[in-house]
């Protein structure tokens, strides 16, 4: 099974949003010496938590600093963008880090229906053109031939290269499965997005419907999850208490920047809010180091992952290095020299 990261860039209260940006880079340093396999960056646009909005500019920062892990999008909202736009940028992306880029592709939005608009005029015809905008933009990226008869056959998307980025369908529904099984395209399932609710499902879908590829003759399926570990139980449930006051808030569609735990433990939480937060600290893979990698273990054999992703959010930056440390040391990943070659 291959490790991997997904960052968010989440902004935190009492800090700039920009160096939420700025964290992201220093952890995909840190995380290309741990023998992480691929870090990937997520794309939301009007949210007041999660300040990542333009993947393909932090993706190019990240490709010119590290050295050996695979870097790519968590994923690109497609519909808000021309085919091939996206094309292009992840053939810039790819000629900056040859045979290092990954592009995900997700139909949702990444914001409410106003900012999609926003984004894009054609927001409510958009999502409904997301299979034949995957294929063009597959063909693009790797210099192939559009379908026949296409009013862009013509086109091209440069510059041209020997490797090409790795597509992958992102989805937290059934969706995208049958999209990426369709295509025959490696696929991943946000299980932190829905607590895991529908993945299972999704993923047998994927493997029972998979259309063999040229470049994927076998299926790929992957998750992601959301962990946090430290040395101690107590240190990551405090850690953990920022998400948690979050994670209530989100239930009422409150989107605020991650407080510290200090502040969360503080608050005077009712009933209802306690027990809520009872059954979130019994359910989320937080705790000491060696008792979330056996948690990740046995999610990844129950469903049957070849990949896995890893999302961890905290207010102090240095409990998220601890965590994707201690992590990758239980998880066996091997630590890489900062000259070492890319990975295949």
């Amino acid at each position: 099974m291959r490790v991997s990261v997904l960052d968010q860039s989440i902004a935190a209260a009492g800090r700039p949003q920009g160096q939420a940006i700025r964290d992201t880079l220093a952890l995909a340093q840190r995380c290309d010496t741990l023998g992480y396999h691929r870090f990937w960056v997520s794309e939301h646009h009007s949210h007041p938590t999660i300040v990542g909005t333009a993947p393909e500019i932090l993706i190019a920062a990240i490709a010119t600093h590290t050295r050996t892990i695979r870097v790519g999008s968590a994923g690109v909202m497609l519909p808000h963008y021309a085919p091939l736009k996206v094309a292009e940028q992840f053939r810039v992306l790819d000629a900056l880090a040859p045979g290092r880029i990954d592009l995900g592709l997700g139909r949702a939005p990444g914001s409410d229906g106003r900012t999609a608009y926003a984004l894009n005029p054609m927001a409510g015809e958009r999502p409904a053109q997301f299979p034949n905008d995957v294929a063009d933009l597959d063909a693009w990226v790797h210099g192939e031939p559009l379908s026949a008869g296409h009013p862009y056959g013509a086109v091209e998307a440069m510059p041209k290269g020997d490797t090409a980025p790795e597509l992958w369908i992102l989805g937290s529904s059934t969706y995208g499965a049958q999209v990426a099984a369709h295509f025959g395209l490696p696929y991943s399932f946000a299980w932190f997005f829905t607590d895991g609710r529908g993945g299972q499902e999704a993923l047998d879908i994927y493997r029972t419907h998979y259309r063999p590829s040229a470049r994927h003759p076998k299926p790929n399926a992957g998750i992601c999850v959301w962990a946090l570990a430290a040395d101690t139980e107590e240190e990551a449930q405090h850690h953990y208490s920022s998400r948690a006051r979050w994670q209530l808030y989100r239930d009422r569609g409150i989107y605020l920047p991650l407080d510290p735990p200090e502040v969360a433990m503080a608050y005077e939480y009712t009933g209802a809010e306690a027990a809520r937060i009872a059954e979130l600290r019994r359910t989320s893979m937080v705790g000491a180091a060696p008792e979330v990698a056996a948690r990740i273990r046995d999610l990844a054999g129950r469903v049957g992952v070849d990949e896995l992703a890893i999302v961890t959010w905290a207010h102090d930056e240095r409990a998220r290095h601890v965590s994707y440390s201690l992590l990758a040391r239980e998880l066996g990943l091997a630590e890489r020299p900062l000259g070492a070659a890319a990975a295949e």
